[in-house]
């Protein structure tokens, strides 16, 4: 399991089935293991916002809700949003562990589930949206940023492909960050799109050891 949390539904991690129910087969892969992740933020969600001035934040893929959870401690008003109700259960029982105030909704983002909603903060972190079934996320994501807001989208480096295949997935299959980018057009301004080594690299044991990083303002 990774230092992190991991909690947009890891290529390398998740379910084999693909039965066409996707939340029935994320739900049976939580169902693997009493917590799937750490716990803890995204490092790279900690990277880009540690000290920025809060705001409302969607988290697209909120997992177990570490992500949703930093957030709130630090002033957010947060949604956090997952395709697995037990995910989503298991985030609104840490969220009040931690004494964090999240709203959580159970839902594909595809199906644009927060209609006419907008964010200051659209997150998503490792999203495992394939694109020959969810190419109408990019369209929802970006139509939650609030004018002036932030998207963020964090992917695997390169070099976790290997391993991912290994797992009989291959990345090609799922949305990436530089999807994300080819979709922003005019009024858009990208503020960030690199591949970053992560800090913790060395304490990882799933051979990702580097991110690719998306911050990118609406006008």
């Amino acid at each position: 399991m990774s230092a992190h949390e991991h909690h947009g539904h890891d290529h390398g991690d998740g379910p084999h089935r693909h039965s066409g129910d996707e939340a029935a087969d994320w739900d049976a892969s939580y169902a693997d293991s009493e917590q799937r992740w750490s716990g803890r933020p995204n490092a790279q969600l900690v990277a880009e916002l540690d000290g920025h001035a809060p705001g409302t934040a969607l988290d697209v893929g909120s997992g177990e809700g570490g992500d949703a959870i930093w957030l709130a401690q630090r002033g957010w008003t947060v949604t956090g949003l997952d395709l697995s109700p037990v995910a989503v259960e298991r985030a609104r029982r840490a969220a009040g562990e931690a004494g964090a105030s999240v709203e959580w909704v159970a839902a594909d983002i595809a199906g644009n589930p927060l209609p006419g909603r907008t964010f200051d903060l659209v997150a998503g972190h490792y999203l495992a949206l394939r694109r020959d079934t969810a190419s109408t996320a990019i369209g929802a994501m970006l139509d939650a940023v609030a004018p002036g807001g932030t998207l963020l989208v964090v992917g695997h480096g390169a070099e976790h492909r290997a391993t991912a295949l290994e797992h009989g997935f291959d990345p090609d299959d799922y949305l990436q960050p530089a999807d994300f980018a080819a979709a922003l057009g005019d009024g858009w301004a990208i503020e960030v799109d690199e591949t970053r080594q992560r800090a913790d690299a060395a304490d990882e044991s799933s051979h990702h050891v580097s991110d690719v990083v998306l911050r990118a303002r609406r006008a």
